[in-house]
């Protein structure tokens, strides 16, 4: 086993996986569903699904190679569950989900998560609105981060909602120079395709 960075959770996580995890191509114009769940997306340009998993919700995809342009996807999680898997669960703890949370407690959520996961404190929640996902209402939000020991700043979207009790949720990040202005239409078409069965 070797470690991965993947992620903002890419620049951020670090995932045991095995060596041999790849990627498989993500086509566009085609159906995909995501972490074997009741979530499915249609991607318009072609993505790079990476074989690593960043947690038992959780699924991650990239265009240019890890944390240049990463998508990460958060299907059904449950109350009680982490948006990743637990690394420290006795000295660091991820915060939990809870199904009565509203958009600002799901940004503070996430928020608490990349600090512990990145060990950073570089972190912040610039706009939180409501938004439409997956045909319910629900929220977006942006972000911005650097991994600590990094001068590379990321800028971030996420966009997602509480559907059934669990929480649905698709994020984009890439480095604020270049690479999240030229992906971001391509991320907000791939939400406006997202379904939930």
């Amino acid at each position: 086993m070797n470690k991965l960075i993947l992620s903002a959770a890419a620049a951020a996580l670090l995932v045991s996986a095995p060596a041999t995890a790849g990627f498989k191509l993500m086509a566009p114009g085609q159906s995909q569903l995501i972490r074997k769940s009741t979530m499915s997306v249609t991607p318009t340009i072609a993505w790079n699904r990476l074989g690593a998993r960043l947690g038992r919700n959780a699924e991650a995809w990239t265009l240019d190679g890890h944390s240049l342009n990463d998508l990460i996807f958060y299907s059904a999680i449950p109350a009680g569950g982490t948006l990743f898997r637990e690394v420290d669960k006795k000295n660091k703890p991820l915060p939990k989900f809870d199904s009565k949370m509203l958009a600002p407690d799901v940004a503070a959520m996430f928020e608490s998560t990349y600090r512990i996961a990145a060990s950073t404190s570089l972190f912040t929640v610039d706009a939180i609105e409501p938004a439409t996902f997956a045909g319910q209402p629900g929220f977006r939000f942006a972000y911005s981060f650097a991994v600590q020991g990094e001068e590379v700043r990321r800028s971030g979207e996420a966009t997602g909602a509480i559907i059934r009790g669990q929480l649905y949720m698709i994020t984009f990040e890439a480095p604020k120079v270049y690479y999240f202005d030229r992906n971001i239409a391509d991320y907000r078409a791939l939400v406006a395709s997202t379904k939930v069965a």
